[in-house]
């Protein structure tokens, strides 16, 4: 039986390291404003591309490229020159959106695989068909696709691949095929420059042509002022049900613009959802809690399952982003010997340990802080004493937006993240008076 692959964003170098890290078997990613995500594609330049490629490589993971604008005219040759430099990085595939580029890649590159994008929008077995037999190795199916129909797909050309998005923000129209970004902010979504307006809060007019008068429609509060905001997507309940299916090939994590953080825990989470169905433990609650710790708009398990017109449960028309359950206090480095802080910490606070896939600590306790190990098997550490890296200059507590690498008391596995309870957070901000019943640390 081939195990399904789980495939991870990379938004950048450190982004790309921390998902193979946390348990991606392959990352996508892109240099230039060819990869649909100028911000990240600005991330990676050749150098830092390639020596992405060849930190998943020697870990025996793999790197897709993503080229899936779509280019004007004026664009071909260049076009064509980025999919010869990118050929020229040995990456294990190209994704990307039109058939004139497949036929180009084709050209170019003959011997990397292609893997047709999301952007393509394929649902049904004939379109999957006319792709595979242009050369495409492996389809990324619309969201919008039910797992039935890709079953349907799979009945029909087995040899296929087929990728399905499992997590991550969900797009308002057909993905990349939205114009309100280009309307108000002249950014088009289908080059890589979406300004997500569907994230906005919007008032509600009605014009009378005849009179002249225009008048407010007042909403209640709360109800109606994200008219188009999408939840996110989130089927790590679901995995069981995909596996079982055996027709998905891989399990794709949205997010190459979001934080470390979530690159880490959503790919941890899947990863162990994944392992544990293979294992006959699969407990969807535990792979929840864990996905709930991310900052979100709200979940929905989207299409997959149920049909669109089935669900009434996949917009968040109150709020464009709610806080996840934990707050990032610190990112510990590659060289696992300092940390930086990402929100306020101080002498005495203890703080929870994440750690990549398969790493552990041992318990110990010196001048810096204590580590132990505590219910559930979560790691804890107390700060004793923050020193930086440099200068020994010594802090009684530390602020997000101070750049100091800390000394940590032992050396922590690479990109391992200390994180405590919003609540606990909130609090050290003081913008919550201190309750009795909030602990400072929480079991």
């Amino acid at each position: 039986m081939n195990r399904v692959e789980l495939l991870a964003p990379a938004g950048n170098l450190e982004k790309l390291k921390i998902a193979i890290n946390y348990g991606a078997d392959a990352v996508y990613g892109g240099t230039s404003t060819f990869s649909l995500r100028i911000r990240s594609g600005k991330e990676f330049d050749i150098d830092s591309f390639k020596e992405g490629i060849d930190y998943a490589h020697e870990r025996g993971k793999k790197v897709y490229v993503t080229i899936n604008g779509f280019p004007f005219n004026s664009q071909l040759k260049l076009y064509e020159n980025h999919l010869a430099k990118m050929r020229d990085l040995n990456p294990d595939a190209f994704i990307v959106s039109s058939p004139g580029v497949i036929k180009m890649a084709h050209k170019v590159a003959p011997e990397i695989p292609i893997h047709l994008s999301t952007q393509a929008n394929v649902m049904n077995a004939m379109d999957a068909q006319v792709y595979y037999d242009m050369g495409v190795r492996r389809i990324i199916a619309a969201r919008e696709i039910s797992l039935k129909d890709c079953e349907a797909i799979k009945r029909e050309i087995p040899d296929l691949e087929l990728e399905i998005f499992v997590h991550g923000s969900m797009c308002f129209a057909y993905s990349g095929r939205c114009l309100i970004s280009a309307l108000q902010n002249g950014r088009v979504p289908n080059r890589g420059s979406c300004a997500n307006d569907c994230r906005f809060p919007y008032e509600i007019y009605a014009h009378n042509p005849e009179s002249g008068t225009t008048f407010k429609l007042e909403e209640e509060s709360e109800v109606g002022t994200y008219i188009m905001n999408a939840k996110d997507m989130n089927l790590a309940s679901h995995v069981d049900e995909i596996l079982a299916s055996g027709v998905i090939d891989s399990l794709k994590i949205e997010g190459r613009t979001k934080s470390p953080y979530y690159v880490a825990t959503t790919t941890r989470s899947y990863r162990q959802a994944i392992d544990d169905y293979y294992a006959g433990v699969f407990d969807a609650n535990r792979y929840q809690k864990e996905l709930n710790t991310t900052q979100n708009r709200g979940f929905t398990d989207a299409y997959l399952i149920s049909r669109p017109f089935e669900k009434n449960d996949t917009q968040s028309q109150g709020f464009t982003i709610q806080e996840g359950t934990h707050q990032v206090v610190a990112l510990i480095g590659e060289d696992g010997k300092s940390w930086r802080c990402k929100d306020k910490i101080c002498v005495g606070d203890i703080v929870e340990i994440v750690l990549p896939v398969g790493a552990t600590l041992e318990e110990m306790e010196n001048e810096y802080g204590k580590i132990e190990l505590g219910d559930e098997g979560k790691w804890w550490l107390t700060i004793k004493k923050i020193i930086s890296e440099k200068g020994r200059k010594e802090f009684e507590c530390i602020h997000s937006g101070n750049l100091n690498a800390i000394i940590l008391p032992t050396k922590f596995p690479s990109y391992s993240i200390l994180r405590r309870d919003i609540r606990q957070a909130r609090l050290n901000k003081g913008l919550i008076p201190e309750p009795q019943a909030i602990q400072r640390r929480e079991d």
